[in-house]
């Protein structure tokens, strides 16, 4: 957020929060700093909008009202009495649990989320260092087109529509499903909801969704039951694991603690001059292997398969390629 947004969000909060009356939003352009450099009317209304939003992100509320019947125009003000935040009193292993949760996600989607509830708890006065050593390294990634408009449309309680690829065929059925929520189970992603055309509770793989996720019907129109546990759900529906497939990585000392209570240690091995293990680790999901593999970077080095490890040093060095084209297109800004 720029300096400019920021302080005339701070001076739109103290504007509304020193006010018993609703004010209307010409009233508030005329009064809060930075509204009156909008060149338009259009201007100022988009301007003021994504600001409401920003508030409202933020978990400040906006009452909207009039003064009167006679008043031609909402206003808006903000109540005290729900603007204080009582007290919030975390322990200290409760509040890591937090900083690690904000490290866990790596898709902008939840990004964006865990670092706004972080701000909301820091302005609580609650210390949160979410750059403390852990003694693991998470990681959760939602790499499937889907997985964005499948979490709005729970999070706005509507209804979706989209193309579903079946297990077995290349058959794809159209379906339109009540959504309750978006899980992770055994490294894959499941959206679990009504299903409208069956009239039953499902399950759908992410990855088997092709094309783009509609929403239909109107926004609050969906809601999850209280008494369904989407994880066993979907672990009491997934397919059974097939049978592992053993691969061999060499593990930096000291590093990539979440693979090494997964894999097997078989012998001490320099790599580069850097000391390490060499690791057998047993892969239920192997199609999807490459990826988590490819998150811890040089500190983890496939050794066999040699498709496996082919998979992962291509995947590192397309990342190392779009890293350095934006920072050539940054030195060119």
């Amino acid at each position: 957020m720029s300096t400019a947004r920021a302080e005339r969000l701070v001076n739109l909060v103290l504007c509304l929060l020193s006010t018993r009356q609703y004010l209307t939003a010409e009233r508030i352009r005329g009064i809060v700093p930075g509204y009156a450099d909008a060149p338009s009317d259009e201007a100022f209304f988009r301007m003021f909008e994504r600001d409401k939003a920003e508030l409202r992100d933020l978990g400040i509320p906006l009452e909207v009202g009039r003064n009167s019947v006679f008043d031609p125009a909402d206003g808006y003000r903000i109540a005290r009495r729900d603007y204080e935040l009582g007290d919030v009193d975390l322990e200290p292993d409760e509040a890591a649990a937090v900083a690690l949760a904000v490290r866990l996600w790596d898709s902008p989607e939840l990004t964006g989320a865990a670092h706004g509830a972080l701000l909301k708890l820091r302005a609580a006065g609650v210390d949160v260092d979410e750059t403390a050593p852990a003694a693991v390294e998470p990681k959760v990634r939602a790499t499937e087109p889907a997985f964005a408009p499948l979490l709005a449309a729970v999070r706005d309680g509507r209804a979706v529509t989209f193309d579903y690829r079946r297990k077995m065929g290349p058959d794809v059925l159209r379906r339109e499903v009540e959504p309750w929520g978006v899980v992770s189970w055994r490294g894959r992603w499941y959206l679990v909801g009504h299903d409208r055309g069956r009239d039953a509770t499902r399950c759908f793989r992410l990855s088997r969704i092709v094309g783009e996720v509609r929403c239909v019907g109107p926004e609050g129109a969906v809601r999850r039951p209280a008494d369904v546990d989407l994880l066993r759900f979907v672990a009491g529906s997934s397919d059974e694991p097939a049978p592992p497939t053993t691969v061999r990585l060499w593990v930096a000392e000291g590093r990539a603690h979440g693979l090494r209570r997964r894999g097997r240690p078989l012998r001490r091995v320099e790599l580069d001059g850097e000391p390490g293990d060499v690791m057998e680790v047993d892969l239920h999901f192997s199609e999807s292997a490459d990826k988590w593999i490819a998150g811890y970077g040089p500190d983890v080095v496939v050794l066999e398969p040699d498709t496996l490890r082919r998979a992962v040093t291509e995947l590192l060095e397309g990342a190392a390629g779009r890293r350095e084209a934006g920072v050539r297109e940054e030195s060119r800004s």
